[in-house]
């Protein structure tokens, strides 16, 4: 995926979870932030950041913040809305008879079911923006949203579906994302419990630029890069 209409600024501060301030020559601009996670390892004044100009004129805030440059990452993609459409973009190339976003399963909004040679296929998404000691860490904010999606992903097992959870991983370097307990307990027990039950874990590895995104290859713990 690529964006358009993308510039840079610098990382001032970030006054609530949906805006941030940043300075774009030499002014402080207040700019949408698109990922309400606390982003605090990410979002540190002076860290130059990407920006993608709205093309609604009408809209209180004129830029987006899209993505953060780390002295040790590089650029590290931040906006929430992203990882579902790379990983609508890499399952087109996978060879699946048919593709469905957004798809009820139970009490939930799953985001992906396939089908390929007559099996179904159960896909949620998750974007990891954390790294802690060259690991990805997920959540960096509780998600009960995302503790309901693995136990709806146990039960389609059970009936038979094959399920993943896929990290999508915005960042270079990383391979392996681990749930982050520290932050949400339950979701880490939950996400092993949905492992043991037959959950696959995919960690998909991407190429980052200011303004692109791109799946590359997949990681699977265990087994490696394929």
């Amino acid at each position: 995926m690529k964006y358009t209409n993308v510039i840079s600024g610098k990382f001032v501060d970030r006054p609530n979870r949906f805006t941030a301030h940043v300075e774009i020559d030499g002014v402080t601009e207040t700019v949408h932030v698109k990922n309400t996670g606390r982003l605090s390892r990410l979002l540190i004044p002076g860290n130059t950041v990407s920006l993608e100009k709205s093309a609604n004129p009408n809209r209180k805030t004129k830029y987006d913040l899209i993505a953060v440059e780390d002295p040790k990452l590089g650029w590290v993609n931040v906006d929430s809305q992203v990882p579902n459409k790379v990983v609508l973009e890499w399952l087109k190339t996978k060879d699946y008879d048919f593709i469905k976003p957004e798809y009820v399963y139970g009490d939930s909004r799953i985001d992906f079911y396939m089908e390929k040679d007559g099996t179904k296929y159960l896909m949620e998404v998750k974007g990891c923006t954390q790294e802690i000691g060259g690991i990805g860490y997920f959540p960096d904010a509780p998600t009960d949203r995302g503790v309901r999606h693995l136990r709806e992903l146990m039960k389609a097992v059970s009936e038979g579906y094959k399920c993943y959870v896929a990290f999508v991983i915005p960042m270079t370097g990383i391979t392996e994302v681990r749930p982050n307990a520290e932050i949400h307990r339950e979701f880490a027990e939950t996400f092993y419990e949905a492992k043991a039950a037959g959950v696959e874990v995919l960690n998909l590895i991407c190429r980052v630029t200011r303004d692109e995104l791109e799946i590359v290859e997949r990681w699977i713990p265990d087994r490696g890069r394929e």
